[in-house]
């Protein structure tokens, strides 16, 4: 039997791993209703934050690690002292990892500042302390899930990839889905996450979307009544409990 083209096989089961993905079916018009108000909403209300005024993607991976389960305004000025005292990977691969623990103090959820503090080493060690841009290798470190990696490529790379953390599955559940457990529906929402973005706009679109959730679209009490999305939202009016 003649063996089969490697070069072959592997398109083949790329193409079948791509068949399985979910589609995320949007009316067009309200895409573009959504893109178009979403991108009008930041210029006009998006927050200025102090990672937003870098491509560094050193810095952008400190500031995601840092959000993880913590509060914007507690993250701010540990960013500013964290930065200040390690700022490149080679400064934080070069430092004591105890070091590192104590100057994250207080943010809390201790595991991060060792994650961080690894994959600052490992960058070292592989890439000569630029962090790569390649998704694979993105997300070949130990600590860099889908979410990071997407912030990075889309925050530091200025790609058009998708991001899903809280703030976002919120919106676009409530949003152009409305029924159902969100955490059960995430690889429908990570495909809808990618649907939206406009092309060569995903820096601003995502940062969008999460100012969004935590602005307007927040987990209690949101703004219906001032959403711009609400003439074609699944989930208007909201009603918590």
């Amino acid at each position: 039997m003649p063996r089969r083209n490697h070069t072959l096989a592997t398109r083949s089961q790329r193409s079948k791993r791509k068949s399985r993905r979910p589609i995320a079916s949007v009316d067009p018009g309200a895409k573009r209703r959504f893109q178009h108000r979403l991108l009008k909403w930041y210029l006009e209300h998006g927050r200025d934050l102090p990672w937003r005024r870098t491509s560094d993607p050193y810095k952008i991976l400190v500031s995601e690690v840092m959000l993880q389960q913590t509060q914007v305004d507690r993250v701010i000025p540990k960013y500013h002292e964290f930065l200040e005292r390690y700022p490149t990977f080679r400064d934080l691969a070069e430092a004591p990892v105890e070091e590192v623990r104590e100057t994250w103090y207080p943010l809390g959820y201790n595991i991060r500042p060792l994650r961080l503090h690894s994959i600052a080493r490992e960058t070292v060690a592989r890439y000569g302390g630029v962090l790569p841009k390649n998704p694979d290798e993105l997300l070949s470190f130990k600590g860099i899930g889908r979410y990071t990696a997407g912030a990075i490529r889309s925050f530091a790379f200025n790609e058009d990839a998708p991001i899903l953390d809280t703030n976002v599955m919120r919106v676009l559940h409530r949003v152009f889905i409305g029924a159902g457990d969100p955490k059960t529906q995430k690889a429908v929402l990570w495909a809808l996450a990618e649907a939206l973005i406009p092309r060569g706009k995903g820096y601003d679109f995502n940062q969008a979307l999460m100012d969004f959730g935590a602005i307007v679209c927040t987990a209690r009490d949101p703004y219906c009544l001032l959403c711009p999305m609400k003439d074609f939202c699944k989930s208007y009016p909201f009603e918590s409990g």
